[in-house]
């Protein structure tokens, strides 16, 4: 495996002081590693119980001007530049610990955050990197223009069209979003605003932290701001820079072509809801996990069925007559002539093939396996077999007890024995060997 297919996060804690921008106070972000699967959370250490605030869309509460989180009453405004330098830098899992309720706004890109995550470096963790491939286009757009659609792309490219008041400042830029493109084209994109529509919050003293060098202003055609322009186009790739931010909201790294028209951070956080639904519409086809009593047990026809994907006229086992400690099974099969492989497995002399009687133990032994803790909705492949013996043949009307035992299990691969027993004596044995597989 690939280290950019493993889960990464931050070598070391890093922090920054900053101003932030609604309230004008000084802030310290502190960025901290997490363990796998942890993905991102926000964590308010100026509140008493430091509680954490889980980066999801569902936990969305406010996206005017900017995405603000909630958990109970505790929120988390402008979270979406340092989310997009975590996503857009390769950053699985982390911790955003801060002790107020937004973080710096430094210069209005991601740069910063970017170069503290550089300075931290990246730890690369056991687990898979788990990437959601979108396999239908989703498409939404709103009263007043914005268009956004996701299509099908083996990379994550953004396209996007920003389109000001009037059309002012109409730009267009495109493209795959990785580590190395991320920081070189948009990392240090800048927001930007319209005076008019700043002008009556700074009356009220709504955007204390709000500085030319936080933000291009800009005032009919002309641009307020004590630096000049980082790039031409700067205003669109910062709408990209906040589409990466907004999209991570879903929890979900995506592949897939956005294709962006007037985006904003409402629709940008509506497109990643439907991220979630198409993720939990595929997801949902994978069967759910079936509980295997431990203990004694006897399990009946429907419930042997939910634990094996095997039908008619390949599923060997009619019932589960028990379990004795952990590793053992034992299951039942009723030969009758009504068996279709009796057609041809002999006309006038009809037999049980062994080959089936060696199926047979399988599936018996994939269901104590499939009962191990760890193995909880999973499925058992058949490997191999070996010293398979063939003692007598198997008629129909005889009832086949199947006795099997897992001699050991080892992540993904098992080793056990089975045997076949008719009126008490043996008529088939083998050593086995599975390969345990997600579903």
């Amino acid at each position: 495996m690939a280290a950019s297919d493993r889960q990464h996060t931050l070598a070391k804690a890093v922090s920054m002081t900053g101003t932030s921008l609604h309230t004008g106070e000084q802030v310290t972000l502190t960025l901290q590693p997490a363990p796998e699967n942890f993905g991102f959370k926000f964590r308010r250490i100026d509140l008493e119980d430091k509680p954490f605030i889980p980066a999801l869309v569902e936990k969305v509460q406010k996206v005017e001007r900017a995405t603000t989180i909630a958990e109970g009453g505790v929120n988390v405004h402008t979270v979406e530049h340092v989310i997009s330098a975590l996503a857009g830098m390769g950053v699985d899992n982390a911790i955003i610990e801060m002790d107020a309720n937004e973080p710096p706004i430094a210069d209005g890109s991601a740069m910063p955050f970017v170069e503290l995550i550089k300075s931290a470096g990246l730890e690369e963790q056991k687990e898979a990197r788990k990437v959601f491939e979108v396999r239908e286009p989703i498409y939404q757009e709103t009263r007043d223009g914005t268009i956004l659609t996701i299509v099908p792309d083996k990379k994550f490219r953004i396209s996007c069209t920003n389109v000001g008041p009037n059309g002012r400042f109409t730009q267009y830029f495109s493209t795959e979003i990785n580590p190395e493109t991320y920081e070189k084209e948009i990392a240090a994109a800048r927001t930007f605003v319209y005076y008019e529509d700043i002008a009556p919050l700074m009356e009220k003293g709504l955007i204390k932290g709000g500085t030319l060098e936080a933000a291009v202003v800009i005032r009919g055609e002309t641009l307020l701001s004590k630096q000049p322009l980082r790039f031409a186009d700067e205003f669109v790739r910062h709408k990209i820079l906040d589409i990466v931010g907004d999209l991570m909201l879903s929890g979900k790294r995506i592949l897939g072509h956005v294709i962006a028209v007037r985006p904003g951070h409402g629709p940008n956080t509506e497109l990643a809801r439907s991220i979630v639904k198409q993720y939990e519409q595929m997801r949902s086809m994978v069967p759910a996990p079936v509980y295997i009593p431990g203990g004694e047990a006897v399990l009946d026809i429907n419930e042997v069925m939910k634990i094996l994907p095997h039908r008619y006229p390949f599923l060997l086992v009619d019932r589960i007559i028990g379990f004795e400690t952990a590793t053992k099974c034992t299951g039942i099969k009723n030969v009758t002539i009504n068996e279709p492989f009796f057609q041809g497995h002999f006309p006038g002399h009809p037999i049980m093939p062994g080959v089936l009687q060696l199926e047979a133990m399988a599936q018996v032994a994939s269901i104590v396996l499939l009962r191990m803790p760890e193995n909880q909705g999973k499925i058992g492949y058949f490997m191999s077999a070996n010293n398979v013996k063939w003692r007598r043949p198997v008629l129909p009307g005889d009832t086949l007890v199947i006795e099997t035992e897992i001699l050991k299990a080892k992540r993904s691969i098992a080793t056990g024995v089975g045997r076949c027993v008719v009126n008490g004596q043996v008529v088939s044995e083998a050593d086995l060997m599975f390969s345990v597989v997600d579903r």
